[in-house]
């Protein structure tokens, strides 16, 4: 085979990987801008669009150190296409339910096959890519990922406004559906290390590199995840008086801004290793610093105060991407996808506690600025491992200067 097929390959593969994950994405965000809807639908409050979300994530961060071991022993093909063959099943349920119990099935369904899709997509660029420029592609992979929030926001509502719940569903089912299809025919996958892969369970959690990887994407994902999976759009409606339109385009653009961002850090994090703990602590810090001052605005925030904090919110999705960065560089090939698998895990479940208990503040005590708050203790907690385990790592595994750490397993935090 020529080098032009040498190079096609690969990226070929790659943009199958890509698109299985922009809808894995777009089922994933589905929720969040069908939320007013839903409560109609299902007859629930705050606190039962909570119960669906908090489901969905916790299936999903459930199933990453599992579904991190198979992916190591079978491979990312034949987990994108269990996927997304599951992720179609859910939102045709989620289509038809016209109660509580029928949407919860739906979302565990999303949540399962959503679990398979992220790791394997990432186990494909760190098989067929040049290690210096995984941290690169990897920003790229989860910022692309993100057109599947831009498509679950004005699009879905409108969607939704003009043909219905049952129809908008069952057209979402068909994205997953074209995924699987896709990957049956063009993605290929190196055979896995049977006699090795699904082993380092232990000595991947052991490394502190790992954990920091964890609370990295802990501490930097779970606003943004929140705000785009369920709360934002009902919040800046309901508590900010914004009318649907302008609380959909205020989500698009957050995706769109962080869709800019990614690549830009994906370069520092390869250029500048040594610095990616810093990067991680700016975010956090300007998040906090961003809510507060859309919290503590007496009434309604102006417009270019929700801008601001859009436009930081941006920051935490390609932030937590650092995370993965970690578990490649601290862990040798045939245990990536369950360091992957402990990394995604920390973070999903961050969300999942921010979702659940904004939901059951607000049920309790009516006010989105009481129930946003939950946010700050999950930011100190994740700031404060993000230190500690940076020292841990250093310690463990001090780092050379960037140009002469070409390979994974040598790493700085």
């Amino acid at each position: 085979m020529g080098a032009l097929g040498i190079v096609r390959r690969p990226l070929t593969f790659w943009i199958v990987g890509v698109f299985a994950y922009i809808v894995a994405v777009f089922h994933r965000q589905s929720l969040g801008v069908s939320a007013i809807d839903a409560t109609a639908r299902f007859g629930i409050g705050a606190t039962g669009l909570s119960l669906l979300a908090m489901l969905q994530l916790l299936v999903y961060a459930a199933m990453q150190i599992p579904v991190g071991v198979l992916v190591d022993r079978l491979g990312s093909k034949k987990m994108i296409i269990i996927g997304a063959a599951v992720m179609a099943a859910g939102q045709v349920v989620f289509a038809l339910a016209d109660g509580l119990l029928g949407a919860v099935a739906g979302r565990i369904l999303i949540g399962s096959g959503d679990a398979l899709t992220f790791i394997s997509v990432i186990r494909i660029v760190n098989l067929w890519f040049p290690a210096r420029r995984n941290p690169l592609i990897v920003q790229i992979t989860a910022q692309l990922g993100q057109v599947g929030a831009i498509v679950s926001a004005v699009p879905l509502i409108s969607s939704l406004h003009s043909y219905g719940w049952t129809p908008t569903f069952l057209g979402a089912a068909a994205l997953s559906v074209l995924v699987l299809v896709s990957a049956v025919i063009l993605l290929r996958d190196r055979r896995p290390d049977a006699t090795t892969a699904g082993m380092g369970v232990r000595a991947a959690w052991a490394h502190p590199g790992t954990r920091l990887g964890m609370w990295t994407h802990a501490a930097t994902q779970c606003s943004s995840a929140a705000f785009t999976m369920l709360w934002g759009y009902p919040y800046l409606v309901e508590s900010q008086g914004l009318s649907p339109q302008a609380a959909g385009l205020l989500i698009t653009t957050l995706t769109v801004l962080s869709m800019t961002a990614g690549p830009l850090l994906g370069y520092l994090a390869g250029r500048f290793p040594f610095h990616r703990s810093r990067m991680v602590l700016i975010v956090i810090g300007a998040t906090a610093a961003a809510w507060t001052a859309v919290l503590l605005w007496p009434g309604h925030a102006p417009q270019w105060v929700l801008v601001l904090l859009v436009v930081v919110l941006a920051t935490n999705g390609p932030g937590s991407a650092i995370g993965f960065d970690y578990a490649r560089t601290f862990n040798p090939t045939e245990r990536i996808g369950v360091a992957t698998g402990i990394v995604n895990s920390g973070g999903f479940a961050a969300s999942m506690t921010v979702i659940t208990t904004v939901g059951v503040l607000v049920d309790l005590v009516g006010d989105y600025r009481w129930a946003f708050a939950v946010q700050y203790p999950i930011w100190l907690l994740g700031a404060v491992q993000v230190v500690r385990y940076r020292v841990r790592a250093r310690r463990l595994q001090p780092a050379p200067a960037p140009a002469l750490n070409p390979n994974p397993g040598t790493a700085s935090a």
